[in-house]
């Protein structure tokens, strides 16, 4: 695939994830919950292992940054995206690599001695737990970010994304692409990710924070979030706003964004200096049950459909519903997938 110009730029962990169904006895074996994500150690280490032995795996191309960054492209025009993440020189990146062209996502690696990184995907009824060895991920180096490939990719890109996930190894390499979008008056974006990356990556978070005009997040995460600077509050559109309120370096309002499952989205935005924050609450259209194969990845086609929306530039109202269509194609595949041909998300 030749290297696009893209408009969009994100930036992640490059995973292989081992999707299997019917895993409430993992959940208990290997201390894990439903609907959470982890990084593994310890015992859960073995996990891969008892997977290839004992179950049926589905392998999917994951790494929630890489899942949204082919949900923007979905929505995009050909040639509009590139990633950027770490991998190995084997045959789970060969997987990855296929996966996002077959999607038309231009994959712009880093190529480590370490294997590429693999996500435990244990489904259990409609919920998913997510169980991750980085392996080459967390491997990538700032120095690939300064290749002339890379910097072609950036220069051209004016939307950039970051996956929460990447602050557990490479807050170096994010503050190089927050910086370049602050100086040149580009959109740079971020999702929480998971609870833990608030809770003890906090640091990392605050100091990426700043740079941030677009945050995606899930209500889990927001209360992560809150807990860790002790906000003393639990209510969501409460939340958002102080999120949208926290310092930024970019004079452009920051628009927040927090999920609730099938319940709700809230969006949050600072608006100007001299105007107070407001929220909007968006429902979620429900499926019936039978139109559900499992959640795995809804949160990153919901970012996907959102920010494509956004760089077309739709507004706010059109960017949920977009992100709530793209999510309900998700969860109506296995895995991080959607439906081709594609789904006018606008219609």
């Amino acid at each position: 695939m030749a290297a696009p110009s893209p408009i969009f730029v994100a930036m992640g962990n490059p995973l292989l994830d081992m999707q299997v169904t019917k895993g409430e006895a993992l959940l208990e074996k290997y201390g894990l919950k439903s609907n959470d994500a982890v990084l593994a150690e310890g015992k859960q280490l073995e996990i891969y292992e008892d997977l290839q032995k004992n179950y049926q795996i589905t392998y999917v191309a994951g790494g929630a940054a890489q899942n949204a960054a082919r949900g923007v492209q979905y929505v995009l025009p050909a040639g509009s995206t590139a990633y950027l993440g770490a991998v190995g020189s084997d045959d789970l990146a060969s997987q990855l690599r296929a996966a996002n062209e077959k999607e038309g996502l231009y994959s712009a690696y880093q190529v480590t001695d370490q294997p590429t990184g693999a996500c435990a995907v244990v489904i259990t009824g409609h919920d998913r737990s997510l169980c991750t060895q980085l392996g080459a991920a967390e491997h990538f180096k700032p120095s690939h970010l300064a290749t002339p490939e890379v910097q072609a990719l950036i220069a051209s890109a004016k939307y950039f994304y970051l996956g929460g996930f990447f602050l557990t190894h490479g807050l170096e390499s994010a503050k190089v692409l927050a910086q370049h979008a602050l100086d040149n008056r580009k959109i740079f974006s971020m999702n929480l990710s998971a609870p833990f990356i608030p809770q003890f990556f906090k640091s990392q978070v605050d100091e990426i924070l700043p740079y941030v005009d677009i945050l995606i997040g899930n209500e889990s995460e927001a209360e992560a979030y809150a807990a860790s600077h002790e906000w003393d509050t639990k209510d969501i559109p409460t939340i958002a706003i102080k999120l949208a309120q926290s310092k930024k370096l970019a004079s452009r309002p920051r628009i927040v964004v927090i999920t609730q499952g099938s319940s709700s989205t809230v969006v949050a935005s600072s608006n100007t200096a001299s105007a107070a924050p407001t929220t909007k609450t968006y429902p979620v259209t429900l499926l019936d049950s039978s139109e559900i194969v499992d959640t795995n990845a809804a949160g990153d086609a919901f970012a996907g459909g959102f920010l494509g929306a956004y760089v077309l530039g739709k507004s706010v109202d059109q960017a949920v519903l977009a992100g709530h269509k793209l999510a309900a194609i998700c969860i109506g595949q296995e895995g991080a997938t959607f439906k081709y041909p594609k789904v006018d998300l606008f219609a």
